[in-house]
């Protein structure tokens, strides 16, 4: 049997997780090895003077970082781990990371046996119209509650995400051949929603702020109806737009009859965000919530915040041409997550584990734009390198990144690249990924293969 070595156990944090890290920081430094047994757990909580359950977390959470292998009747082994020194790893999808301490199965099994032990299942599962459950639309209310302050229930919609609420809003406000004002820079599933509802997406300049006030006067006049907003961590830019430059898109916005698309998913990850577009112009914004950025991309849940009840009708109505319903044992399960507690559990440890991971990159990636509790960076890149030559040397290094071309609204895309940093499992592979692209961008650029 092997151990890492003596552990001192402090008031620091939660033992189980002190263990599991001694464990991970073994393994990392090769004192444990692939094959290594570790002692029977009710041995070490004796060494240790824990209590049994300590040590049995302790090894699960192991076990959910891929450390170890439980082999039944024989005890626990260290997993074999990837090969960092030549990483396989995709930095294009941005999700967000799971959160260290937090077991997600579990939260999902309590969820599903609470419904299934209070819920009549076939009411449940059986076809729901209207904007929602009058007990998801209160658990909405509390969850967007530090964001937006107190909502009245009847303003709020359920949405199987927030990609069908962006489209549904689409087709409430336009017409086809009518323009969708945006920042030159923005979310690539508005750009398709455009796309396909016949529509055409007019970039209004943007400075480090975000959207120009008298940019946004200027493409008005135009006679666009509607202006797509996403002002807290944008993605791609990292960028969060300040209260003042808000109140003055308002006001432009209201000048000219604009109706706003607050697209807002990062809100209650930032924690400082300043007041959102629906507490500024609540009369005009329809503000979209969605669950996937702050607790986990599976759960496609979304809240659309209307104007008035009577907008939370008209929503539900026009998503009806895009999605029937939301899930009801996925909106069930959000609010059970919501009314118990888990949510904001999940939610603090995502934002922990962002927050570590966004300071990380800085120290490997100096140059990129990211924001304290974000889930992607923004890569301006050097003179020497365009972004076709990097993405293809990344792709030979085993990393996949995102050009500036998946987020171009109008006009020339940047020299750019987003990297996501939530989808990598640990952050030893994550480092070892950074890394390897830190040295691509400070590096000569050289032809990835031959010409013949």
């Amino acid at each position: 049997m092997s151990w890492p070595g003596r552990i001192v156990l402090s008031d620091s944090s939660p033992y189980y997780l002190q263990i599991a890290d001694a464990i991970e920081a073994a393994a990392d430094a090769g004192r444990l090895r692939p094959g290594d047994r570790l002692p029977p757990q009710r041995a070490l909580a004796q060494e240790l003077d824990v209590d049994l359950t300590t040590v049995t977390r302790a090894y699960a959470e192991a076990r959910r970082r891929g450390l170890l292998d439980a082999v039944t009747g024989r005890g626990s082994f260290i997993a074999a781990r990837p090969d960092l020194s030549a990483p396989a790893i995709d930095l294009s999808m941005n999700i967000p990371p799971a959160p260290r301490g937090v077991s997600l199965a579990d939260a999902i099994a309590r969820g599903v046996a609470d419904i299934a032990a209070r819920a009549n299942v076939d009411t449940l599962m059986s076809y729901h119209s209207g904007p929602g459950a009058p007990q998801d639309r209160a658990a909405a209310a509390v969850w967007l509650k530090p964001a937006l302050g107190r909502i009245d229930d009847a303003r709020i919609a359920v949405s199987p995400g927030a990609q069908t609420a962006l489209a549904a809003l689409l087709s409430l406000h336009a017409q086809a051949g009518d323009a969708v004002l945006a920042e030159p820079l923005c979310y690539p599933g508005l750009l398709l929603a455009v796309s396909r509802l016949g529509l055409k997406t007019v970039a209004v300049e943007s400075d480090a702020d975000g959207m120009r006030p008298d940019a946004l006067e200027r493409a008005a006049r135009g006679g666009a109806r509607v202006v797509y907003l996403n002002p807290t961590i944008a993605n791609p830019t990292a960028a969060t737009m300040p209260e003042a430059r808000r109140r003055d898109i308002a006001a432009a916005a209201a000048r000219h009859g604009l109706t706003i698309i607050e697209d807002d998913p990062c809100a209650r990850l930032a924690e400082d965000a300043p007041p959102a577009f629906a507490t500024v112009a609540p009369a005009a914004t329809w503000h979209v919530a969605t669950l996937s950025k702050c607790l986990t991309p599976g759960l496609r849940t979304a809240y659309v915040v209307a104007p008035d009840e009577e907008g939370a009708r008209r929503f539900a109505a026009a998503m009806r041409a895009f999605a029937l319903m939301p899930a009801p044992l996925m909106t069930a399960l959000a609010t059970f997550w919501i009314r118990r507690g888990d949510a904001e559990t999940l939610l603090r440890g995502v934002r922990e584990e962002a927050a570590a991971r966004q300071a990380l990159a800085r120290d490997i990636l100096p140059g990129a734009r990211g924001a304290r509790n974000g889930l992607h960076l923004w890569l301006p890149l050097p003179t020497h390198w365009d972004r076709y030559g990097l993405i293809e040397a990344a792709r030979a290094q085993g990393l996949g990144v995102t050009p500036s071309d998946e987020f171009r609204a109008d006009g020339a895309a940047p020299e750019a690249v987003r990297v996501s940093l939530g989808g990598v499992a640990d952050r030893a592979r994550l480092a070892a990924a950074l890394k390897t692209l830190a040295a691509l961008v400070q590096g000569e650029r050289r032809r990835v293969h031959d010409v013949v």
